[in-house]
């Protein structure tokens, strides 16, 4: 019990400080915004942020990971790579000032990295549990660039350099998806 009531505060603490973040975000640029505003925008130490967090981009991509666990676990209740896709867009847009300013920033520990990384190990990991075996090698470097692809049209998207609803993206990057690749999530029902 004494757990989940400290990881319930932990969490708390997190979703203060990513809130002040997004504050700063309004009116600084990823770069300029120092863990010092960050802990006195939300009234709390540095010693608490860096109990948190490693830094800020760290804190940027804990956030980023609620967010991609929720359209990850729609995925994984039978729904499809589109479904999942409208729902991370959806998402990202609703948080669209935090999103615009953090995917600008394309240096150590970036968003971008860490969006890849994550889509990277979540198709590899579908592909293993649907079919009991590793990708091969062919299909992972397909997945590579596929994930470096999305991740691309992501940002122009967040950025707005194009210009769409979240469905439009989704279907942008299902219809998009290299044959290989698209062949075998049709077979693995995930597709559409």
């Amino acid at each position: 019990m004494k757990l989940t009531a400290e990881n319930s505060k932990g969490e708390k603490m997190k979703y203060r400080l990513a809130r002040s973040m997004k504050e700063c975000m309004k009116t600084m640029s990823v770069d300029n915004i120092t863990v010092k505003q960050i802990t006195e925008n939300c009234g709390v130490t540095r010693q608490t942020f860096y109990r948190n967090f490693m830094d800020k981009f760290d804190l940027i991509n804990w956030y980023f990971d609620k967010l991609l666990a929720k359209s990850f676990e729609h995925m994984g209740m039978g729904k499809t790579v589109y479904d999942a896709l409208v729902k991370k867009f959806t998402y990202i847009q609703e948080e669209h000032v935090f999103f615009a300013a953090a995917f600008k920033y394309d240096s150590q520990n970036s968003l971008r990295q860490h969006d890849f990384e994550l889509i990277l190990d979540f198709y590899e990991n579908l592909i293993r549990e649907k079919t009991g075996r590793i990708p091969d090698e062919t299909i992972h470097c397909i997945l590579e660039m596929y994930c470096h692809s999305s991740i691309y049209m992501t940002v122009k998207w967040v950025l707005g350099e194009l210009e769409c609803a979240p469905e439009g993206l989704a279907k942008i990057l299902v219809d998009g998806m290299p044959g290989k690749l698209s062949e075998l999530f049709e077979k693995l029902e995930i597709l559409s």
